[in-house]
Order: C-alpha cells, then sequence, then structure tokens
C-alpha cells in the first residue's frame, strides 16, 4: 500500500461509485446486474445486520472494496454464532497490484474480531481462493450436487423470459416448521425466509407448497440451459412439493445440493435427484475468530444451495 491509500468505513453516498468499482473489476454476472437495490438488499436490509464494508480510498477515488455480509449459524448444541460471510471484494484494475485485497480484508477480518464475530466463510471462485488461504481460510471442502432431469418435454428458448415453473413467486408464506440442526445451519425464521426468497430484487424464486411442506426453487440458465435450483426444502415431506415441481418444469433438470444424512436429503432422493460425486457447485472456506471447535470438516456443516449462494 502506498502513503496515499486510506482505508475508511462505506457511506450510503459511497454505494454507486462501489458498483462503478466491482462492474469494472468483476463485470455482470450472467444474467444479474449490480444495481444499487440488490446491494442495499444484501448489506442494509438483510436481518442479520449491516454488513462490514470497507474501501480503499486514493486520490479521491474508490480504489477498492471489501463486504463482510452479517450471518448466524446454529449449531446442534443451540448455540448460536455470530458470524460473517466474505463477500463483494473488488479493485479497480487501475489500482492493481498494491496489495489493496489483502490490506481490506485484514482490516475487515480487525473490525470483524473486534465486534465479537465467531467464524467468517465464503465460497470463493478458484482466481480467489488461494488468496484467502493465504490469509488464514482453511478449507472446507466442495459442496456437491444432486442432479434430475424434468418431466416435461415442453422447454422455452434459454432468452425466454416465460416462467420455467408456474407456481408461487418467492418464498414460503406462512410459518415453516423447523429441525434441529445436524451440523452449523442458518436458521429458517420467518424474517430470513421473507428476506432470503420474498424480498430478492433480482432472482426468480418459485416456491411449491404440499402436505405442508414447501419446496423453493430459483430460475436460472447454465451453458445456455434452463434448470432449477432447489434452493431450500422446508417441513416433513418436501418430497412432494418437489416432485409436482419436477413434473411441472419446463426447465432440462433440477439440481440441489443437501447434507448426507439429513432429512432434506432423503426427501430429494425420494424425489428422484441423483448425487453427482465428481461434479459441485462451490468450494467453501472457512476463518474462525474465536474457539468455537471443528468447522474445517463438511461433515460439521448442514447448509443448502440457499444459504451459499448470492445472487
Amino acid at each position: 500500500m502506498t502513503s496515499t491509500m486510506a482505508i475508511r468505513e462505506a457511506t450510503p453516498a459511497d454505494v454507486p461509485e462501489i458498483l462503478d468499482v466491482l462492474r469494472a473489476a468483476l463485470g455482470e454476472p450472467p444474467g444479474l446486474q449490480r444495481t444499487e437495490a440488490l446491494w442495499n438488499w444484501k448489506h442494509f436490509d438483510n436481518p442479520f445486520g449491516r454488513s462490514i464494508v470497507l474501501v480503499a480510498e486514493s486520490g479521491g477515488r474508490i480504489a477498492g472494496v471489501r463486504a463482510f455480509m452479517r450471518w448466524e449459524l446454529v449449531t446442534p448444541r443451540g448455540e448460536t454464532l455470530r458470524c460473517v460471510r466474505a463477500v463483494d471484494t473488488a479493485t479497480h484494475p487501475d489500482f492493481h497490484r498494491r496489495g489493496i485485497f489483502r490490506t481490506l480484508t485484514l482490516s475487515a477480518l480487525e473490525a470483524a474480531a473486534a465486534e465479537g464475530v465467531h467464524l467468517v466463510f465464503n465460497t470463493p471462485n478458484a482466481k480467489s481462493g488461494a488468496g484467502y488461504l493465504k490469509m488464514g481460510w482453511s478449507l472446507v471442502g466442495p459442496v456437491r450436487v444432486m442432479v434430475a432431469p424434468s418431466l416435461r418435454a415442453i422447454r422455452p428458448r434459454p432468452e425466454s423470459d416465460a416462467p420455467l415453473l408456474d407456481a408461487a413467486a418467492g418464498g414460503p408464506s406462512g410459518p415453516v416448521p423447523e429441525r434441529e440442526p445436524m451440523g452449523l445451519r442458518t436458521p429458517r425464521t420467518p424474517e430470513y425466509l421473507s428476506w432470503r426468497f420474498g424480498s430478492h430484487p433480482t432472482a426468480r424464486y418459485r416456491t411449491v407448497e404440499a402436505d405442508g411442506s414447501w419446496a423453493v426453487l430459483r430460475e436460472n440458465h447454465r451453458f445456455s440451459r434452463p434448470e432449477l435450483v432447489v434452493s431450500e426444502l422446508l417441513g416433513p415431506r418436501p418430497e412432494t412439493p418437489l416432485r409436482s415441481a419436477r413434473r411441472a418444469s419446463r426447465a432440462a433438470y433440477l439440481i440441489g445440493s443437501f447434507r448426507p444424512g439429513t432429512p432434506e436429503r432423503r426427501a430429494a432422493l425420494r424425489a428422484g435427484l441423483i448425487p453427482v460425486p465428481r461434479v459441485q457447485a462451490m468450494t467453501l472456506v472457512a476463518r474462525p475468530l474465536a474457539d468455537i471447535g471443528p468447522v474445517t470438516d463438511l461433515a460439521a456443516w448442514d447448509l443448502t444451495i440457499g444459504d451459499l449462494e448470492l445472487l
């Protein structure tokens, strides 16, 4: 870092320039725009709290940004861990090779630890993953997927705006019974479900309900093929709505991820999803900031794609 570079907390007035930095460094994800509405959804409207966001500033310009998004996880013992997720990090191309990524990240770690955060976790891409490991993160493991073809032959073209599933938009509309966690698990409170699936400004979530259970699915296109991502299975018999979704879907296939041994995993198997051992959706890494026990074994976690994907 040069002496002219300053690290400070971001303010709401910085958001437009922060988005410009993200676009310049990372581009726009397929089918997604980096909008102020999406930023605010992640970092201001989050029921777990407002994010820790730092910027590096040089000559009146924002050169880099580092955001730690608030989260909570519940342990099998019923303890609640205060967590953050390392997301939305970028250095403007005009400021590469000045150590901005590392400096911002270490500064954000100090701020998180000072606030009593227990754990940082995230799912970096292959390019940034090595940088996290050098800064003390540990590899938890690959998040494997389950896949099933849909059972309906009519499929829209990838560029079509027609819904892939005729179902209610958003997430569950009523109370959802929660089960005991079998590892570190996001608490499925009404506030969380409403925010996560009901108020997302860009993603197209659909929910199928049957027999007091729910399947929450996200419309997506991968490799120019329409797919339905099984984000959540909720309730005592979620295989029933999942089977309905599979029969009614106009996507090419359904894809999901559930921890082995969980009720959701068994429900997905009953609905026809098959594990694909060599295919992974993402890689999970973590860095404890307190003595919370082992977290570097994937068996210690109880997460779904709905927990991990941040659009």
